[in-house]
């Protein structure tokens, strides 16, 4: 019998000394293939568009992969890695929504409360007939693109509320509005008895294990924050302004922003709560141009065609009211869904997308300001490249 157990040992130890290396070349093999589908997508964009430098992280099935391009500044010719910080733009709406959701979560609001119930200054004006669901959605009534220029306080900004007329009934149009999602913001942060910045640096990013993350770049993490460049390749950052944190203030990396969209996938362990604001995030309230609107991220039923993205990513969808129609009852989060969120400042661009059946998700950023339907192309290459590759081994 000894014998015999030894002589098994030996047949398994000969067998793992096959087995591993063969299974260790599956796993580069899949990982050359990556890059090569990665690369193919993203460095024709970074020559067309002449940007000095992207990062673009991809997650399949939890496991993160990394590619970096370029460099971070002109003048100190740092590369970019996974840690460089990029501004993302409108990006950061996503995360004031969640934060809004995590507040509802612990009852310190509801989105069917209307604005004035929170902000007493509004009461009587048009914010009477507004809901926080409205701000999350773009569909208070035609609220602007951006907080107009002479507004520089939240006095000034308050007034310029109670005044504020809205062009449609709320809940009949969409009209992206960065004062929207702004005042959802303020409101959340002022429920939760703290600053938006606090919540955000100080609850939020921890929960979601972003440790790279700010609104406020601290000085210690200067050295790790991109240089942007605009269409004239100036140097440029975003500057501050009311309602900029809440609306597209936030910097971060690609190792940051994928966790992030792990955790939207559920792949990521982290708070209850915290992962429950995430998937409400994505309940579905309204169709417009071509999106069901969730709270501010834009989902697809899956699979979907890349017309039908580029059309739902159009700039029509920034800069016009699109007519809004309620989804009765709300729709559920899905999982068979390609969720997505572009965001842009003056020097940046950003791109994110994620399937949550599918596991696989995509971040891509980049120092220079370039068009959307370019980022949105090379993402639909690369994840839909990656469904394939799965499939196959499934």
């Amino acid at each position: 019998m000894r014998r015999k157990a030894i002589k098994l040992l030996k047949i398994l130890s000969v067998l793992s000394c096959v087995i591993s290396p063969l299974s260790h070349a599956a796993e580069n093999a899949d990982q050359t293939k990556i890059k090569e589908i990665v690369n193919a997508a993203i460095t024709p964009i970074q020559k067309e568009f002449n940007i000095p430098g992207m990062a673009v992280a991809v997650s399949i099935d939890g496991q993160n992969y990394f590619y970096n391009y370029g460099i971070a500044s002109k003048e100190g010719k740092q590369a970019v890695s996974q840690d460089t910080l990029f501004e993302i733009g409108s990006i950061s709406k996503t995360f004031t929504a969640t934060l809004a959701s995590y507040a509802q979560i612990n009852g310190q609001l509801s989105f069917g409360d209307s604005v004035s119930q929170h902000l007493p200054s509004l009461r009587g004006s048009a914010f009477d007939k507004v809901s926080l669901l409205n701000l999350a959605t773009h569909t208070a009534g035609g609220l602007p693109l951006q907080v107009p220029d002479e507004i520089t306080n939240n006095e000034q900004l308050m007034d310029y509320f109670k005044n504020w007329q809205p062009k449609y009934a709320a809940g009949t149009y969409r009209v992206y509005s960065n004062p929207s999602i702004g005042l959802l913001g303020l409101i959340t942060a002022k429920s939760m008895n703290t600053s938006f910045e606090e919540a955000i640096e100080k609850k939020l990013f921890p929960e979601l294990g972003m440790t790279n993350s700010y609104v406020n770049v601290p000085a210690a993490q200067m050295k790790n924050y991109a240089q942007g460049y605009n269409k004239k390749d100036a140097p440029v950052r975003v500057s501050p302004g009311v309602l900029a944190a809440e609306a597209y203030g936030v910097k971060s990396s690609s190792a940051d922003m994928i966790k992030y969209i792990n955790a939207n996938m559920k792949i990521a362990k982290i708070n209850d709560k915290v992962q429950q604001a995430l998937i409400n995030t994505h309940s579905g309230y309204f169709k417009s141009g071509g999106i069901v609107q969730d709270l501010i991220w834009e989902q697809y039923a899956y699979p979907v065609e890349l017309n039908k993205l580029l059309t739902g990513n159009r700039d029509a969808m920034a800069y016009e009211a699109n007519a809004a129609s309620k989804i009765t009852p709300v729709l559920a989060p899905q999982s068979m869904a390609w969720i997505n969120k572009t965001g842009s400042t003056n020097g940046f661009a950003a791109y994110t997308a994620f399937i949550p059946a599918k596991k696989i998700g995509i971040v891509i950023l980049a120092n220079k300001n370039y068009p959307i339907p370019p980022r949105v192309t090379a993402a639909y290459q690369i994840l839909n490249q990656l469904d394939q590759q799965s499939e196959s081994r499934n």
